[in-house]
């Protein structure tokens, strides 16, 4: 392996030096009155106060899990079903999870001090609370990637050298190293899952509790000082769509590296990088599109009170995007050969390229399609508002309806790219399209985050009583930062939609399946159970955040009918109350919708096996997937329906503004939107992600075993053997294939025909270890010729190949070890060039076969003897795909 891979920690390194500075930048800004900073000080206890409740139930979680994965990683298997991984997948599953926490705590930090500045800066300029705003946001961007990109670079570092220094890429010791890597990953979206689940209905059971009473009932603004959930719906803020969403996109950016590692790993190449490219690329992309989002975060900039912020942010997320465009081109031509195959389906390095454009495409357009959708101004959010001009229910549809709408153009766009990234790169194009298009997860975070900053900042203004300038200037920001969240909830579900499928095609083959039969009704009824599974953890998670409003509601309720003097400003409300509220009821009710997706692959895997539970996977996908784009549009667009009324609408002739009738309506579709948006719907991504990397975990416990040396052939050959009248065997046996085509085969021995067609029609998946060798092949002495008597066998091995069209092969030369051994490697290769060309010219595709040449290594006997170096000599064949 290449020294090329120490760049991929260095890379995370550059980027967590930057999250240093930037951080730093931000805390020397103005903080504002006394009065901004003690409002700014309640929200960052808060916000830390739950964090440290949240960190010690997910530590009940981790340890007891870690244990577990360390139990299991002890299990060597046996002979017959080798399990590849180490007890040392507890440690990385322990790393991954505080990495992942830490991702979270990054973002709530810098979030809780750039509030404040922002809304000091507010007081200044638009151009200035968007520097502050955006430099908080691209902090906790460039603090994620950099610790994804270090921790996953660092840790196969490690795990190479533990387990496969040395050894080729597709050597099971490698399978070992990154199946132990799977737990980094498993951590990562464990705990991404539940502080997402967690912050959701943390933040939105104050939301609702606060739009509520105060905006409806009391008639005050959202984040009015007297409103005693307000300090709760700002701490909400942040560790849910902060916190939350650094912790989310932090396990989507792993998985996705990894999936494509997963895949990459089964593919047998020859480069200047010991056959390891297939695997460093994705990690290599990642670090290169750290940089890119480095570089792009210096575009970010407006010039007066009348520029665009949203085209601000477009510039900057089109910079990192053309960039890894780029620089992917070179990436690819200088690392990857010219041509690779994975399971039969031959590609080249263009074809991988062009899949990492589809991904750029796929993750660019799916931006544009949610913001179309969930924009202030667009037909969608306009049909909202005038909606609401006729009541509550109507307003309630029309956000259902565009909700549902906006589910078609992302799903074609969806299955175009898994079309077009396949035919470019098979399921590898698959995987790789979506780590090109999370390369530039630092810059979609940046800008993702700045949202729920410039909405602290607004509240925070309208608390601090600021002039009316300063609460347009953070309306502005937070309008638009409504618009970039729902893009980037958009953005993370079509990549884990690429991500998870990837995963799936990992775990088919770890497990040891050839296909997934939905005609078997234990299989069908997976998918269907499958397809159930995101509507449960929905209504778990919106019944969550029903149940937690419903007391905070109540609580606020109290609070204004018990304290006198609060409408007045004479009595300051009791914040801490609807703190506790919040931080007690997202704890308590996390945990059922997280146990859904850890425990379920785990029983359906080990009671009904792998196939059943591809089935279930392949329901969750699909459902989730869908449900994801609903929830989270239909939320945005009734977010920013509320919103349009800031400025005036206008329904039906009339103008219509804030505390009006229809604003009331759009009120109370925010309100539902509320945790679809920021509760259920983001979770999708992570809920069908967290089930296929557990699968992917647990898929060596439950492979399937079949043994080709008792598969049968009858499906279509049946074998006949010649009897001497003595009894004793012939030398000669005649295969029969099922089209009438007779062929002369050895008795003794293991016939290659035989071997062959026994494996291609048994249970058995491809992998590879399983090589047959071929018994009738002579060559010239010391040359790469074949003698005549070789074409009988060949002949036989062409039939086969064409009786079996979708079957493809690859032909590895050996030789002993008398000699020069870069002679006998080059040898080696030319002999199975030479059997490739005879296949060739006897009719076989040249796209089906690959050859390699392997010198004296591999030896099946002792070089000691020439009995032992004979056998050694030899041409042998492995089906590649089938």
């Amino acid at each position: 392996m290449d020294s090329i891979i120490y760049l991929v920690p260095a890379f995370g390194l550059v980027g967590l030096l930057y999250t240093a500075w930037r951080f730093s930048w931000v805390v020397k800004q103005p903080a504002g009155t006394a009065n901004m900073q003690k409002l700014s000080g309640y929200i960052a206890d808060g916000a830390i106060a739950f964090l440290k409740a949240e960190w010690k139930i997910l530590a009940y979680f981790a340890i007891p899990t870690a244990i577990l994965l360390f139990w299991l990683g002890s299990d060597e298997g046996t002979p017959e079903r080798p399990i590849h991984s180490s007890p040392l997948i507890a440690i990385a599953f322990l790393i991954g999870a505080v990495f992942s926490a830490t991702a979270g705590y990054i973002g709530m930090k810098i979030a809780t001090k750039a509030n404040v500045r922002t809304a000091e800066a507010a007081r200044t300029s638009l151009a200035k609370a968007l520097q502050v705003s955006f430099t908080g946001g691209s902090v906790m961007g460039m603090g994620v990637a950099g610790l994804a990109v270090l921790g996953l670079g660092g840790l196969f570092i490690i795990f190479y050298h533990l387990f496969a220094f040395g050894q080729p890429l597709t050597s099971m010791e490698m399978r070992k190293a990154i199946e132990v890597l799977a737990g980094f990953s498993l951590g990562a979206e464990s705990i991404a899952l539940f502080a997402r689940v967690g912050g959701g209905i943390y933040t939105k059971a104050a939301d609702v509790g606060a739009d509520l009473v105060g905006k409806v009932e009391a008639g005050i603004p959202e984040d009015d000082v007297r409103n005693p959930a307000t300090i709760a719906d700002n701490v909400g803020d942040n560790v849910g769509d902060v916190a939350g969403m650094g912790a989310d996109l932090f396990g989507s950016y792993v998985a996705t590296i990894l999936a494509t590692m997963v895949l990459g790993q089964e593919i047998d190449v020859t480069d200047n990088f010991g056959g390891f490219s297939p695997v460093l690329l994705p990690m290599i992309i990642a670090a290169v599109g750290l940089l890119a989002s480095l570089v792009s975060t210096f575009f970010v900039r407006i010039k007066n009170e009348t520029s665009s912020v949203q085209n601000a942010l477009n510039l900057g997320n089109w910079a990192s995007i053309i960039i890894t465009f780029v620089t992917s081109y070179f990436l690819v031509k200088h690392i990857l050969p010219e041509n690779l195959n994975l399971r039969g389906f031959a590609f080249t390095s263009d074809g991988v390229f062009f899949a990492i454009v589809v991904g750029l495409v796929v993750g660019a357009l799916m931006s544009i399609i949610t913001e179309y959708y969930t924009a202030m101004g667009k037909r969608p959010v306009d049909s909202i508002v005038q909606k609401s001009g006729t009541g509550h229910a109507t307003n309630i549809i029309g956000g259902l309806a565009v909700g549902m709408e906006s589910t078609v153009l992302p799903t074609i766009v969806l299955a175009a790219g898994i079309i077009l990234s396949y035919k470019f790169a098979g399921l590898y194009g698959v995987s790789i399209a979506a780590a090109g298009m999370m390369a530039t997860t630092a810059m979609q975070l940046a800008i993702d985050a700045f949202g729920p900053i410039a909405d602290n900042a607004g509240g925070i203004a309208e608390m601090s009583q600021l002039p009316p300038e300063v609460r347009e200037r953070t309306d502005n920001l937070d309008a638009v930062g409504n618009t970039t969240a729902a893009t980037g909830k958009g953005f993370a579900i079509a990549s884990a939609a690429l991500t998870s499928l990837a995963l799936f095609a990992a775990f088919v083959g770890i497990a040891g399946i050839k296909a997934i039969d939905i005609y078997k009704a234990d299989v069908l009824a997976g998918l269907f159970v499958g397809g159930m599974i995101p509507f449960i953890f929905s209504a778990l998670a919106i019944s969550a955040v029903g149940k937690a409003a419903m007391e905070m509601v109540n609580e606020v309720r109290r609070q204004f009918r018990e304290i006198p003097g609060i409408m007045e400003y004479k009595a300051e409300p009791e914040y801490e109350k609807c703190v506790a509220i919040s931080t007690e009821a997202s704890l308590k009710q996390m945990i059922l919708p997280g146990a859904i997706a850890l425990v379920v692959p785990v029983l359906v895997g080990f009671t009904l096996g792998p196939e059943v539970l591809g089935g279930l996977l392949a329901g969750v996908t699909v459902s989730g997937v869908l449900m994801g784009m609903f929830q989270s549009n239909a939320g945005g667009a009734w977010d920013n329906a509320k919103k349009s009324f800031e400025k005036g609408v206008l329904i039906d002739g009339q103008m219509y503004y804030k505390k009006s009738e229809p604003h009331k309506a759009s009120v109370t579709g925010d309100t539902v939107g509320d945790p679809f948006k920021d509760t259920s719907g983001p979770s999708m991504n992570i809920l069908i992600k967290l089930m296929s990397i557990v699968s992917l975990v647990i898929a060596p416990y439950i492979a399937v075993i079949s043994d080709a040396s008792t598969a049968t052939a009858t499906e279509t050959i049946e074998v006949t053997v010649d009897k001497a009248l003595d009894g004793s065997m012939q030398t000669t046996a005649l295969m029969e294939l099922e089209n009438g085509l007779k062929m002369n085969i050895a008795t003794s021995g293991n016939p290659v025909e035989v071997s062959l067609i026994d494996f291609i029609n048994s249970d058995k998946a491809v992998d590879k270890d399983t090589w047959f060798d071929f018994d009738r092949l002579l060559f010239e002495t010391g040359s790469a010729s074949l003698m005549p008597e070789s074409q009988e066998q060949l002949k036989n091995v062409s039939e086969i190949l064409k009786a079996h069209e979708k079957v493809t092969i690859k032909l590895g030369g050996y030789t002993d070890n008398t000699g020069n051994a870069s002679q006998n490697l080059q040898l080696s290769a030319d002999r199975a060039k030479s059997v490739k060309a005879a296949l060739t010219d006897l009719g076989v595709a040249e796209s089906r076969l690959e050859s390699e040449g392997y010198g004296d290594q591999y030896p099946v006997a002792s070089n000691d003897t020439e009995e032992g170096r004979a056998k050694n000599r030899r041409i042998s064949i492995r089906v590649t795909g089938k």
